[in-house]
């Protein structure tokens, strides 16, 4: 599903509320015909919900860590016992992520912030990957990443939705959404106004 509209139509505003950053006034959320209340991300997480923020360097990810600390971040209780953390597990994983979004890094060990824009993006992705929720709210995923990496995430998107996910996208960008969305939901001051 795509989400469209105007700077200020509240595209973004829904992806938070999902993820338990924004406080519900009314209304009700279902997944797989639960009702859920995330009222923090944790929560949210747990409920099955992941969300790729708009702004990945002050939203998402850990500039100064490295790429695999980047991408087990939400991840890490299943990588340890008894509070200890299995690197062996963790390298195993991250590294199968890292094939999967075609990530370019020098090393695992690299800190995110010497990436290019697509490979810090493709590491905010590899995060979600690794928790597998539900629903991914992807927040202007290709956005500052060249034609590749756009391409490269727009095949994650296909994959994603082939799998049965629900994957709910925001993009300023209408042929972005003509090109990978079923349905184009149109927002304005918060509102459906069009469902295309």
């Amino acid at each position: 599903l795509g989400l469209a509209g105007l700077v200020g139509a509240g595209r973004g505003d829904i992806g938070r509320a999902l993820f338990g950053l924004e406080r519900v006034t009314s209304g009700s959320m279902k997944l797989q015909g639960r009702e859920i209340q995330p009222r923090s991300p944790r929560k949210a997480i747990t409920a099955g919900v992941g969300l790729l923020p708009r702004n990945r360097k002050a939203d998402g990810l850990m500039m100064q860590m490295s790429v695999r600390d980047n991408q087990s971040l939400a991840s890490l209780r299943r990588f340890s016992t008894a509070g200890v953390l299995r690197l062996q597990r963790e390298a195993q994983a991250t590294d199968k992520v890292a094939r999967q979004t075609r990530l370019k890094a020098a090393s695992p060990h690299v800190e995110v912030n010497a990436l290019s824009g697509g490979n810090q993006q493709k590491s905010l992705l590899a995060r979600w990957l690794m928790v597998d929720p539900d629903v991914y709210f992807l927040d202007d995923p290709t956005r500052g990443v060249d034609v590749g990496a756009k391409e490269d995430i727009y095949a994650l998107i296909e994959e994603l939705a082939a799998k049965g996910k629900g994957v709910l996208l925001v993009s300023s960008e209408l042929p972005e959404l003509l090109r990978c969305c079923d349905r184009i939901l149109v927002l304005n001051q918060g509102c459906q106004a069009a469902v295309v």
